[in-house]
């Protein structure tokens, strides 16, 4: 009977994973960067004081801080490491797969307002962006004030992943 319960929720866990929401989320007006899978992790970048930036990673109900632009501390003695090379086969992937990947992300909510800096410029890409409004649907805008900001909401689950991947 445990052995069942116990299958039975390896079951559902596996089920889980495969169609939990995986959401890229950037906003440059209020500068948030974050990568998130919903109910288990979050990895955000964050601005810091001492470094230029740290990642906040959020797993369960632990919160953890990386420095990545630190330098590691190397132990005082080297191990001398024989370079022997082996021969792998080529194992690439091709273009067409990661194609197909790529395809299967959603993009939630786009809007990008920019400015060049140039009147010339933004006025001759106000008439392409509100081509692109008309007929894509997001939000696209040129100002003539100055303001630059993106906002990118990009979703997607492990199974469409995969099954991008592997359907030829």
């Amino acid at each position: 009977m445990v052995f069942y319960i116990l299958l039975i929720i390896l079951l559902l866990t596996i089920i889980y994973l495969l169609l939990v929401p995986i959401v890229f989320y950037i906003d440059t007006s209020t500068n948030q960067y974050f990568i998130k899978i919903k109910g288990l992790l979050k990895a955000s970048i964050e601005p810091d004081e001492a470094e230029i930036f740290k990642i906040h990673l959020k797993v369960f109900f632990f919160n953890f801080f990386v420095y990545p632009l630190q330098k590691k501390k190397r132990s005082k003695t080297k191990a001398v490491k024989k370079n022997i090379s082996k021969k792998r086969g080529d194992k690439r992937i091709p273009f067409k797969k990661v194609i197909r990947v790529l395809k299967s992300f959603k993009i939630k909510q786009f809007q990008l307002d920019i400015d060049t800096g140039d009147c010339i410029s933004n006025s001759k890409l106000y008439p392409i962006f509100a081509f692109l409004n008309f007929y894509r649907g997001h939000h696209l805008g040129v100002n003539f004030e100055g303001r630059n900001k993106m906002l990118l909401y990009v979703e997607n689950r492990p199974i469409r992943m995969i099954r991008s991947f592997i359907n030829i």
